[in-house]
C-alpha cells in the first residue's frame, strides 16, 4: 500500500509518501480501505517532536489517529458480516491513519450512518465529539451572546453551528476574509478578525451595547485572554485547548471580583458527563447525519501530507482538514 510516514522529527518535509507493506488484521481486528484520514494539529505537534505531555513514537512511523473507510478484510474471530461496510473509528495517537489501509479492534468501530460522507464522518469522531463535549459543558441559553475563539478551525466552526441552533448571538473570532464568510454563513452574527489590534473594540461596537456572556476558547494566549476581558460580570469561559501554545490566563480577580466562572472541557470528565466516549463519539456521528453540524472540511490528496500539515500550521485552512486517497 501507500502511506505517509515520518522518518524524523521536524519540518513537513519529514513526511514522505510512499509504498510499504500492507497491514493484516489480528484477532478481533479489521482492514479498513481509508476512504478519509483526519489530520489534527496533535499530528503536527508529535511530527514536531516537542509532544510535552505526549509520548513520541519510534520512528518511521505512520501518523493519523482518525480514519474513515470500507472493512475490507477480516481478522480471527470477526464475523464476515462487517465486510464491506462503512465505518469510521480513532486509532489513538500515529497509529496509521495516513495510508490506504488501516486496522482496528471491531469494538471500536463505528457504522458511518446513512447519509453520511466518509469526510464527514472522519470530522465528526473526534473533533465533533470535542465539539459536543464543549457545548454540553457550555449549556448554552437562547439569550446567551457567545464569542468563539478560531471560529473558522475545524473545532470552532461546529461551536459556531452549535451556539446558532442553541438560539444564541454568536461573535466569531478569525482571520481573513474567506474564514469570516464561512463563520458568517456557520451562523455567527458577528464575524471580526482577530489579528486587527481593535479587534476587541470591533466586538463591543457590533454589539450594540450587548455584552458577552460565554467565551469557547480553544486558542488561548493573548487572543483568549482578550476574549476573556470581554466577558460581562457573571460570564462563563470554557477552554479546550491552547493552539497558540499557551494557555489562557486567569486570575483570582477574574473569579472573585468579575464573578466569572471557568470549565476545561477536555478530558475524561467531559466524555464522562455526555455517557463515556462512546456515546459521545455516537452522538456527534448522529447530529451530523441528521444535519443538526455540518462539517466544513478541506481536502488534500494522501500524498500531499506534507503540504496539509503546512498550511495547517500557517492557518491556512477552513474548516478539518481531511486526507483522501490519490486519483488513480
Amino acid at each position: 500500500m501507500r502511506a505517509v510516514r515520518l522518518h524524523g522529527f521536524g519540518s513537513p518535509a519529514e513526511l514522505r509518501y510512499e509504498e510499504t507493506d500492507d497491514p493484516e488484521p489480528g484477532p478481533g481486528q479489521v482492514r479498513i480501505a481509508v476512504r478519509a484520514a483526519g489530520v489534527h494539529l496533535v499530528d503536527a505537534v508529535i511530527r514536531r517532536g516537542c509532544a510535552k505531555s505526549l509520548p513520541l513514537p519510534e520512528l518511521p512511523v505512520v501518523p493519523g489517529s482518525e480514519v474513515s473507510g470500507v472493512v475490507d478484510t477480516v481478522g480471527p474471530g470477526v464475523p464476515d458480516s462487517w465486510l464491506g461496510e462503512r465505518v469510521v473509528t480513532q486509532l489513538g495517537l500515529a497509529s496509521g491513519g495516513y495510508a490506504e489501509l488501516a486496522v482496528r479492534e471491531v469494538g471500536a468501530l463505528h457504522v458511518v450512518p446513512e447519509g453520511l460522507g466518509f469526510d464527514a464522518a472522519v470530522t465528526m469522531i473526534c473533533t465533533g465529539s470535542t465539539a459536543v463535549g464543549v457545548l454540553v459543558a457550555a449549556a448554552l441559553e437562547p439569550d446567551d451572546v457567545v464569542l468563539v475563539t478560531a471560529a473558522a478551525g475545524a473545532v470552532g466552526n461546529l461551536l459556531v453551528q452549535g451556539a446558532s441552533r442553541a438560539g444564541a448571538h454568536v461573535v466569531g473570532v478569525a482571520g481573513c476574509a474567506e474564514k469570516r464568510k464561512t463563520v458568517l454563513r456557520s451562523g455567527a452574527s458577528v464575524a471580526v478578525d482577530y489579528r486587527r489590534a481593535d479587534w476587541a473594540d470591533e466586538v463591543r461596537s457590533a454589539l450594540g451595547g450587548r455584552e458577552v456572556s460565554v467565551v469557547l476558547d480553544g486558542v488561548g494566549g493573548a487572543h483568549g485572554r482578550g476574549a476573556v476581558e470581554l466577558l460581562a460580570p457573571g460570564g462563563r469561559v470554557v477552554m479546550f485547548g491552547s493552539s497558540s501554545g499557551e494557555p489562557t490566563e486567569l486570575s483570582t480577580a477574574d473569579l472573585f471580583e468579575r464573578g466569572l466562572s471557568a470549565t476545561v472541557a477536555v478530558g475524561p470528565h467531559v466524555a464522562k458527563r455526555a455517557g463515556g466516549l462512546r456515546a459521545l463519539e455516537s452522538r456527534a456521528l448522529a447530529d451530523a447525519a441528521s444535519g443538526r453540524f455540518t462539517p466544513v472540511v478541506q481536502r488534500f490528496p494522501l500524498s500531499s501530507a506534507a503540504e496539509a500539515h503546512e498550511a495547517l500550521e500557517n492557518r491556512c485552512t477552513v474548516g478539518k482538514v481531511v486526507l483522501v486517497p490519490d486519483a488513480g
